[in-house]
Protein backbone atom coordinates (compact mmCIF):
# COMPACT_ATOMS: atom_id res chain seq x y z
CA UNK A 1 0.00 0.00 0.00
CA UNK A 2 0.93 3.22 -0.45
CA UNK A 3 0.53 6.59 1.62
CA UNK A 4 -0.38 9.68 -0.85
CA UNK A 5 0.38 13.54 0.14
CA UNK A 6 -1.04 15.94 -2.08
CA UNK A 7 -0.78 19.68 -2.33
CA UNK A 8 -3.69 21.49 -3.38
CA UNK A 9 -3.56 24.71 -4.98
CA UNK A 10 -5.87 27.38 -4.45
CA UNK A 11 -9.69 27.45 -5.02
CA UNK A 12 -9.09 23.14 -5.20
CA UNK A 13 -9.78 21.87 -2.08
CA UNK A 14 -13.71 20.93 -3.04
CA UNK A 15 -12.77 19.23 -6.12
CA UNK A 16 -9.82 16.89 -4.47
CA UNK A 17 -13.03 16.35 -1.46
CA UNK A 18 -15.07 15.20 -4.55
CA UNK A 19 -13.13 12.62 -6.13
CA UNK A 20 -11.72 11.58 -3.21
CA UNK A 21 -15.24 10.66 -1.82
CA UNK A 22 -16.28 9.48 -5.27
CA UNK A 23 -13.67 7.05 -5.29
CA UNK A 24 -14.28 5.69 -1.75
CA UNK A 25 -11.09 6.96 -0.40
CA UNK A 26 -10.61 8.09 3.78
CA UNK A 27 -8.47 11.04 3.58
CA UNK A 28 -7.74 13.89 5.71
CA UNK A 29 -7.59 17.71 5.20
CA UNK A 30 -4.57 20.10 6.53
CA UNK A 31 -4.45 23.65 6.11
CA UNK A 32 -0.98 24.68 4.24
CA UNK A 33 0.32 27.66 5.56
CA UNK A 34 3.36 27.94 4.21
CA UNK A 35 2.49 31.18 1.96
CA UNK A 36 2.94 29.79 -1.18
CA UNK A 37 0.57 28.70 -3.93
CA UNK A 38 -0.95 25.44 -2.14
CA UNK A 39 -3.50 26.31 0.46
CA UNK A 40 -3.94 22.57 1.44
CA UNK A 41 -2.32 19.35 1.97
CA UNK A 42 -4.63 15.76 1.59
CA UNK A 43 -3.36 12.94 3.24
CA UNK A 44 -4.88 9.53 2.20
CA UNK A 45 -3.56 6.01 1.60
CA UNK A 46 -4.03 3.73 -1.31
CA UNK A 47 -3.67 -0.20 -3.16
CA UNK A 48 -0.41 0.01 -4.88
CA UNK A 49 -2.60 -0.53 -7.98
CA UNK A 50 -4.89 2.58 -7.08
CA UNK A 51 -2.23 5.06 -6.95
CA UNK A 52 -2.35 5.95 -10.84
CA UNK A 53 -5.55 5.67 -11.13
CA UNK A 54 -6.27 8.19 -8.30
CA UNK A 55 -3.96 10.74 -9.56
CA UNK A 56 -5.19 10.64 -12.93
CA UNK A 57 -9.03 11.11 -11.56
CA UNK A 58 -7.82 14.41 -9.61
CA UNK A 59 -5.70 15.81 -12.97
CA UNK A 60 -8.84 15.12 -15.20
CA UNK A 61 -11.18 16.83 -12.32
CA UNK A 62 -8.39 19.65 -12.35
CA UNK A 63 -5.93 19.27 -10.45
CA UNK A 64 -3.16 20.68 -13.53
CA UNK A 65 -0.91 18.03 -15.60
CA UNK A 66 1.94 18.11 -13.45
CA UNK A 67 0.15 17.89 -9.91
CA UNK A 68 2.45 18.00 -6.38
CA UNK A 69 2.29 14.37 -5.12
CA UNK A 70 4.37 12.39 -2.35
CA UNK A 71 3.73 9.13 -2.34
CA UNK A 72 5.49 6.92 0.39
CA UNK A 73 5.70 3.38 1.00
CA UNK A 74 3.33 2.64 4.03
CA UNK A 75 2.79 -0.77 5.68
CA UNK A 76 -0.72 -0.95 7.39
CA UNK A 77 -4.53 0.73 7.27
CA UNK A 78 -7.13 -1.02 9.28
CA UNK A 79 -10.26 0.93 8.55
CA UNK A 80 -12.82 -0.73 6.52
CA UNK A 81 -13.18 1.82 4.39
CA UNK A 82 -9.81 1.01 2.65
CA UNK A 83 -10.56 -2.58 2.86
CA UNK A 84 -12.92 -2.10 1.16
CA UNK A 85 -11.19 -0.01 -1.85
CA UNK A 86 -8.70 -2.51 -1.45
CA UNK A 87 -11.19 -5.14 -2.65
CA UNK A 88 -12.51 -3.25 -5.16
CA UNK A 89 -9.54 -2.70 -7.05
CA UNK A 90 -8.24 -5.92 -6.28
CA UNK A 91 -11.78 -7.17 -8.09
CA UNK A 92 -11.20 -4.89 -11.05
CA UNK A 93 -8.16 -7.34 -11.88
CA UNK A 94 -5.08 -6.19 -12.77
CA UNK A 95 -1.76 -6.57 -10.98
CA UNK A 96 -2.30 -5.21 -7.16
CA UNK A 97 1.62 -4.54 -6.81
CA UNK A 98 1.49 -2.49 -10.12
CA UNK A 99 3.47 1.26 -9.13
CA UNK A 100 2.27 4.04 -10.75
CA UNK A 101 4.57 6.09 -13.84
CA UNK A 102 6.03 8.65 -11.70
CA UNK A 103 7.17 5.89 -9.08
CA UNK A 104 8.57 4.07 -11.74
CA UNK A 105 10.23 6.57 -13.06
CA UNK A 106 12.07 7.36 -9.07
CA UNK A 107 13.22 3.66 -9.38
CA UNK A 108 14.68 3.59 -13.04
CA UNK A 109 16.81 6.94 -11.81
CA UNK A 110 17.76 5.36 -8.73
CA UNK A 111 18.86 2.00 -9.91
CA UNK A 112 21.80 3.69 -11.97
CA UNK A 113 24.44 4.67 -9.35
CA UNK A 114 26.72 7.89 -9.66
CA UNK A 115 29.26 7.75 -13.21
CA UNK A 116 32.16 7.41 -11.36
CA UNK A 117 30.64 4.18 -8.51
CA UNK A 118 28.98 2.93 -12.03
CA UNK A 119 32.48 3.07 -13.78
CA UNK A 120 34.33 1.41 -11.09
CA UNK A 121 31.82 -0.76 -10.57
CA UNK A 122 31.82 -2.02 -14.21
CA UNK A 123 35.13 -2.56 -14.25
CA UNK A 124 36.23 -4.48 -11.33
CA UNK A 125 33.05 -6.84 -12.34
CA UNK A 126 34.45 -7.49 -15.83
CA UNK A 127 37.93 -7.76 -14.23
CA UNK A 128 36.48 -10.65 -11.56
CA UNK A 129 34.60 -12.50 -14.36
CA UNK A 130 38.05 -12.72 -16.32
CA UNK A 131 39.48 -13.81 -13.49
CA UNK A 132 36.61 -16.51 -12.89
CA UNK A 133 36.68 -17.41 -16.49
CA UNK A 134 40.70 -18.29 -17.20
CA UNK A 135 40.21 -20.10 -13.52
CA UNK A 136 37.29 -21.87 -15.07
CA UNK A 137 35.29 -21.00 -11.97
CA UNK A 138 31.97 -20.84 -12.43
CA UNK A 139 31.34 -19.70 -8.34
CA UNK A 140 33.48 -16.52 -9.56
CA UNK A 141 31.80 -16.05 -12.33
CA UNK A 142 28.25 -15.74 -10.55
CA UNK A 143 30.17 -13.44 -7.93
CA UNK A 144 31.08 -11.04 -10.76
CA UNK A 145 27.49 -10.93 -11.82
CA UNK A 146 26.10 -9.98 -8.24
CA UNK A 147 28.26 -6.92 -8.68
CA UNK A 148 27.75 -5.67 -12.07
CA UNK A 149 25.49 -2.57 -11.94
CA UNK A 150 24.13 -2.82 -15.70
CA UNK A 151 20.34 -3.44 -14.94
CA UNK A 152 20.12 0.39 -14.04
CA UNK A 153 21.18 1.62 -17.46
CA UNK A 154 18.64 -0.92 -19.23
CA UNK A 155 15.66 -0.54 -17.11
CA UNK A 156 16.21 3.50 -17.56
CA UNK A 157 16.73 3.83 -21.47
CA UNK A 158 12.86 1.71 -21.43
CA UNK A 159 11.79 3.41 -19.05
CA UNK A 160 12.78 6.64 -20.02
CA UNK A 161 11.40 5.92 -23.99
CA UNK A 162 7.88 4.95 -22.63
CA UNK A 163 7.28 7.63 -19.95
CA UNK A 164 8.77 10.19 -22.54
CA UNK A 165 11.49 11.39 -20.54
CA UNK A 166 14.24 11.94 -22.50
CA UNK A 167 17.09 12.94 -20.11
CA UNK A 168 16.06 9.90 -18.12
CA UNK A 169 16.52 7.64 -21.92
CA UNK A 170 20.13 9.69 -23.29
CA UNK A 171 21.21 9.04 -19.79
CA UNK A 172 20.06 5.21 -19.67
CA UNK A 173 21.88 4.90 -23.55
CA UNK A 174 24.94 6.63 -22.55
CA UNK A 175 25.83 4.10 -19.27
CA UNK A 176 24.86 1.53 -21.26
CA UNK A 177 27.90 1.88 -23.77
CA UNK A 178 30.21 3.48 -21.43
CA UNK A 179 29.79 0.28 -19.06
CA UNK A 180 29.80 -2.19 -21.85
CA UNK A 181 33.44 -0.31 -23.67
CA UNK A 182 34.64 0.16 -20.06
CA UNK A 183 33.63 -3.83 -19.22
CA UNK A 184 35.65 -4.65 -22.63
CA UNK A 185 38.64 -2.64 -21.89
CA UNK A 186 39.36 -3.38 -18.21
CA UNK A 187 38.79 -7.07 -19.38
CA UNK A 188 41.37 -6.68 -22.36
CA UNK A 189 44.12 -5.17 -20.00
CA UNK A 190 43.65 -7.42 -17.20
CA UNK A 191 43.46 -10.29 -19.61
CA UNK A 192 46.65 -9.11 -21.07
CA UNK A 193 48.72 -8.55 -17.63
CA UNK A 194 47.68 -12.19 -17.24
CA UNK A 195 48.86 -13.77 -20.23
CA UNK A 196 52.50 -11.32 -20.53
CA UNK A 197 52.83 -11.51 -16.79
CA UNK A 198 52.99 -15.42 -17.11
CA UNK A 199 50.47 -15.51 -14.45
CA UNK A 200 49.14 -18.76 -16.52
CA UNK A 201 50.96 -21.47 -18.18
CA UNK A 202 52.35 -20.03 -21.82
CA UNK A 203 50.82 -22.85 -23.57
CA UNK A 204 47.01 -22.94 -22.03
CA UNK A 205 44.56 -22.89 -24.83
CA UNK A 206 41.86 -20.52 -23.13
CA UNK A 207 39.50 -20.47 -25.83
CA UNK A 208 39.11 -24.25 -24.94
CA UNK A 209 38.23 -23.50 -21.09
CA UNK A 210 34.65 -24.49 -20.65
CA UNK A 211 33.79 -20.90 -19.62
CA UNK A 212 35.50 -19.32 -21.88
CA UNK A 213 34.34 -21.49 -24.95
CA UNK A 214 30.46 -21.29 -23.63
CA UNK A 215 30.40 -17.37 -24.60
CA UNK A 216 32.24 -18.02 -28.35
CA UNK A 217 29.32 -19.89 -29.89
CA UNK A 218 26.89 -17.62 -29.62
CA UNK A 219 23.39 -19.02 -31.13
CA UNK A 220 19.80 -18.04 -31.25
CA UNK A 221 19.26 -19.29 -27.61
CA UNK A 222 21.07 -16.67 -26.42
CA UNK A 223 18.58 -14.18 -27.93
CA UNK A 224 15.80 -16.14 -25.47
CA UNK A 225 18.00 -15.54 -22.78
CA UNK A 226 18.34 -11.92 -23.23
CA UNK A 227 14.74 -11.22 -23.79
CA UNK A 228 13.48 -13.18 -20.79
CA UNK A 229 16.12 -11.20 -18.79
CA UNK A 230 14.93 -7.63 -20.23
CA UNK A 231 10.78 -8.81 -19.75
CA UNK A 232 11.72 -9.95 -15.96
CA UNK A 233 13.53 -6.94 -14.97
CA UNK A 234 10.67 -4.42 -16.28
CA UNK A 235 8.13 -6.69 -14.56
CA UNK A 236 10.25 -6.41 -11.26
CA UNK A 237 10.54 -2.95 -11.43
CA UNK A 238 6.98 -2.71 -12.09
CA UNK A 239 5.95 -4.51 -9.23
CA UNK A 240 8.05 -2.21 -6.81
CA UNK A 241 9.85 -5.45 -5.75
CA UNK A 242 13.27 -6.37 -5.69
CA UNK A 243 15.44 -6.63 -8.90
CA UNK A 244 18.96 -7.84 -7.50
CA UNK A 245 18.07 -11.05 -8.47
CA UNK A 246 17.11 -10.07 -12.42
CA UNK A 247 19.69 -7.97 -11.73
CA UNK A 248 22.01 -10.69 -11.73
CA UNK A 249 20.25 -12.60 -14.90
CA UNK A 250 21.20 -9.11 -16.91
CA UNK A 251 24.82 -8.89 -16.05
CA UNK A 252 24.92 -12.85 -16.96
CA UNK A 253 23.76 -12.03 -20.25
CA UNK A 254 26.01 -9.15 -20.60
CA UNK A 255 29.42 -8.92 -18.09
CA UNK A 256 30.75 -12.64 -19.20
CA UNK A 257 30.89 -12.48 -22.67
CA UNK A 258 32.69 -8.93 -22.29
CA UNK A 259 34.88 -10.92 -20.46
CA UNK A 260 35.28 -12.99 -23.57
CA UNK A 261 35.74 -10.35 -25.99
CA UNK A 262 39.09 -8.97 -23.88
CA UNK A 263 40.27 -12.77 -23.35
CA UNK A 264 40.26 -13.13 -26.85
CA UNK A 265 41.52 -10.10 -27.74
CA UNK A 266 44.79 -10.27 -25.31
CA UNK A 267 45.61 -13.83 -27.10
CA UNK A 268 45.35 -12.71 -30.67
CA UNK A 269 41.83 -14.28 -31.71
CA UNK A 270 40.20 -11.44 -33.91
CA UNK A 271 37.28 -14.10 -34.97
CA UNK A 272 36.54 -15.43 -31.57
CA UNK A 273 36.00 -11.85 -30.47
CA UNK A 274 34.40 -10.58 -33.05
CA UNK A 275 31.91 -13.68 -31.59
CA UNK A 276 32.22 -12.62 -28.35
CA UNK A 277 31.03 -9.01 -29.41
CA UNK A 278 28.15 -9.95 -31.38
CA UNK A 279 26.59 -11.75 -28.39
CA UNK A 280 27.65 -8.56 -26.21
CA UNK A 281 25.38 -6.88 -28.76
CA UNK A 282 22.73 -8.81 -29.11
CA UNK A 283 22.06 -9.43 -25.41
CA UNK A 284 21.81 -5.47 -25.29
CA UNK A 285 19.75 -5.13 -27.92
CA UNK A 286 17.51 -7.32 -26.60
CA UNK A 287 17.64 -6.00 -23.00
CA UNK A 288 16.42 -3.02 -24.18
CA UNK A 289 13.53 -4.31 -26.83
CA UNK A 290 12.03 -6.45 -24.05
CA UNK A 291 12.06 -3.92 -22.04
CA UNK A 292 10.20 -1.19 -24.27
CA UNK A 293 7.90 -3.88 -25.25
CA UNK A 294 6.43 -4.62 -21.44
CA UNK A 295 6.45 -1.14 -20.39
CA UNK A 296 4.03 -0.54 -23.14
CA UNK A 297 1.94 -3.48 -22.36
CA UNK A 298 2.10 -2.34 -18.73
CA UNK A 299 0.43 1.19 -19.91
CA UNK A 300 2.72 3.07 -18.89
CA UNK A 301 2.83 5.62 -21.68
CA UNK A 302 1.89 8.93 -21.06
CA UNK A 303 -2.00 9.94 -20.12
CA UNK A 304 -1.74 13.34 -22.17
CA UNK A 305 -3.03 12.22 -25.44
CA UNK A 306 -0.83 14.56 -27.56
CA UNK A 307 2.42 13.23 -25.16
CA UNK A 308 1.16 10.02 -25.98
CA UNK A 309 1.47 10.01 -29.60
CA UNK A 310 4.39 11.44 -29.55
CA UNK A 311 5.93 8.94 -27.00
CA UNK A 312 4.49 6.23 -29.26
CA UNK A 313 6.22 7.65 -32.26
CA UNK A 314 9.60 7.82 -30.45
CA UNK A 315 8.84 4.22 -29.14
CA UNK A 316 8.07 2.63 -32.59
CA UNK A 317 11.13 4.30 -33.77
CA UNK A 318 13.79 2.83 -31.38
CA UNK A 319 12.04 -0.58 -31.02
CA UNK A 320 12.18 -0.46 -34.82
CA UNK A 321 15.89 0.52 -35.26
CA UNK A 322 16.47 -2.17 -32.08
CA UNK A 323 14.30 -4.78 -34.40
CA UNK A 324 16.30 -4.14 -37.17
CA UNK A 325 20.05 -4.25 -35.74
CA UNK A 326 19.23 -7.43 -33.85
CA UNK A 327 17.72 -8.90 -37.08
CA UNK A 328 21.39 -8.01 -39.03
CA UNK A 329 23.42 -9.81 -35.83
CA UNK A 330 20.66 -12.91 -35.94
CA UNK A 331 22.43 -13.67 -39.19
CA UNK A 332 25.58 -14.10 -37.28
CA UNK A 333 24.04 -16.34 -34.79
CA UNK A 334 21.82 -18.41 -37.58
CA UNK A 335 24.86 -19.15 -39.09
CA UNK A 336 26.78 -20.08 -35.58
CA UNK A 337 23.63 -22.21 -34.67
CA UNK A 338 23.46 -23.81 -38.25
CA UNK A 339 27.27 -24.55 -38.03
CA UNK A 340 26.71 -25.68 -34.28
CA UNK A 341 24.31 -28.73 -35.60
CA UNK A 342 25.91 -29.50 -38.29
CA UNK A 343 29.02 -30.43 -36.50
CA UNK A 344 26.98 -31.99 -33.45
CA UNK A 345 25.50 -34.01 -36.64
CA UNK A 346 28.47 -34.90 -37.80
CA UNK A 347 30.26 -36.03 -34.48
CA UNK A 348 26.71 -38.43 -33.67
CA UNK A 349 27.19 -39.87 -37.14
CA UNK A 350 31.20 -40.22 -36.47
CA UNK A 351 30.52 -42.38 -33.77
CA UNK A 352 27.83 -44.70 -35.42
CA UNK A 353 29.78 -44.99 -37.89
CA UNK A 354 32.81 -46.65 -35.14
CA UNK A 355 30.33 -48.76 -33.46
CA UNK A 356 29.12 -50.20 -37.00
CA UNK A 357 32.75 -51.08 -37.54
CA UNK A 358 34.15 -52.40 -34.36
CA UNK A 359 30.66 -54.50 -34.40
CA UNK A 360 32.02 -55.98 -37.53
CA UNK A 361 33.53 -59.81 -36.99
CA UNK A 362 37.07 -59.10 -37.72
CA UNK A 363 37.04 -56.68 -34.78
CA UNK A 364 34.69 -57.85 -31.89
CA UNK A 365 36.83 -57.97 -29.22
CA UNK A 366 37.94 -54.38 -30.11
CA UNK A 367 35.80 -52.32 -27.58
CA UNK A 368 35.55 -48.18 -27.96
CA UNK A 369 37.03 -46.32 -25.19
CA UNK A 370 36.85 -42.46 -26.83
CA UNK A 371 36.62 -40.59 -29.05
CA UNK A 372 37.77 -36.93 -29.71
CA UNK A 373 37.30 -34.41 -32.45
CA UNK A 374 39.92 -32.07 -33.01
CA UNK A 375 39.07 -28.73 -35.37
CA UNK A 376 41.35 -25.95 -36.38
CA UNK A 377 40.53 -24.10 -33.61
CA UNK A 378 38.11 -21.19 -35.77
CA UNK A 379 35.46 -20.37 -33.57
CA UNK A 380 33.13 -20.18 -33.52
CA UNK A 381 32.93 -21.73 -37.19
CA UNK A 382 35.08 -24.49 -35.99
CA UNK A 383 34.79 -27.86 -37.96
CA UNK A 384 36.47 -30.85 -37.05
CA UNK A 385 39.56 -32.08 -38.77
CA UNK A 386 41.06 -35.00 -36.97
CA UNK A 387 39.25 -37.68 -34.83
CA UNK A 388 41.32 -39.96 -32.57
CA UNK A 389 39.42 -42.85 -31.72
CA UNK A 390 40.84 -44.76 -28.82
CA UNK A 391 40.14 -48.39 -28.86
CA UNK A 392 40.62 -51.48 -26.32
CA UNK A 393 41.64 -54.44 -27.54
CA UNK A 394 43.15 -57.64 -25.61
CA UNK A 395 47.02 -58.48 -25.46
CA UNK A 396 48.30 -59.56 -27.85
CA UNK A 397 46.14 -58.89 -30.37
CA UNK A 398 46.53 -56.37 -33.26
CA UNK A 399 44.22 -54.34 -36.08
CA UNK A 400 46.36 -53.10 -38.67
CA UNK A 401 44.18 -52.36 -40.84
CA UNK A 402 41.59 -50.56 -38.74
CA UNK A 403 42.76 -47.34 -38.75
CA UNK A 404 42.24 -47.63 -42.58
CA UNK A 405 38.75 -49.31 -42.61
CA UNK A 406 37.57 -46.20 -39.95
CA UNK A 407 38.95 -43.30 -42.47
CA UNK A 408 37.68 -45.18 -45.63
CA UNK A 409 34.15 -45.15 -43.42
CA UNK A 410 33.60 -42.25 -42.00
CA UNK A 411 34.85 -39.52 -45.11
CA UNK A 412 32.46 -42.00 -47.70
CA UNK A 413 29.31 -42.05 -45.56
CA UNK A 414 29.81 -38.40 -43.68
CA UNK A 415 30.93 -36.56 -46.81
CA UNK A 416 33.96 -34.60 -45.10
CA UNK A 417 37.53 -35.35 -45.55
CA UNK A 418 38.94 -35.98 -41.76
CA UNK A 419 41.93 -37.74 -40.66
CA UNK A 420 41.78 -40.62 -38.44
CA UNK A 421 43.47 -41.74 -35.83
CA UNK A 422 43.27 -44.93 -33.36
CA UNK A 423 44.72 -45.53 -30.28
CA UNK A 424 45.05 -48.62 -28.74
CA UNK A 425 44.64 -49.23 -24.82
CA UNK A 426 44.98 -53.01 -23.95
CA UNK A 427 42.15 -54.21 -21.61
CA UNK A 428 42.23 -57.57 -19.29
CA UNK A 429 39.66 -60.06 -21.13
CA UNK A 430 38.98 -61.65 -17.93
CA UNK A 431 37.25 -58.12 -16.42
CA UNK A 432 35.00 -57.99 -19.37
Amino acid sequence: MRLVQVSIPAGKRELVADVLEDEGVDYMLTDETSGREYTAIAYFPLPTSAVQPVLDRLQDAGLGEDPHAVIIDAETDTSRRYQELEKRYAEQGGDPETIAREEIRTEAHEMTPEFPTFVAMTVISAVVATAGMLLDSPAVVVGSMVIAPLIGPAMGASVGTVLGDRDLFRRGVKYQFIGGFAAIAAATLFAAAVRYGLLIPPQTDVLAISQVSGRLTPDFLSLAVALGAGAAGVLSLASGVSVAIVGVMIAAALVPPAAAVGIAIAWWKPLAAVSSLVLVLVNLLSINLAGLAVLWYLDYGPKNIFEHDQTRSALLKRAGILVVAIGLLSVFLGGVTFATVQEAQFQNQVRQEADAVLGDGAYDRARLFDMEFRGSGTIPFDQTQRVVVTVGRPPDTSYPDLAETLSRRINRNTGHDVTVQVRYVEYDVGSQ
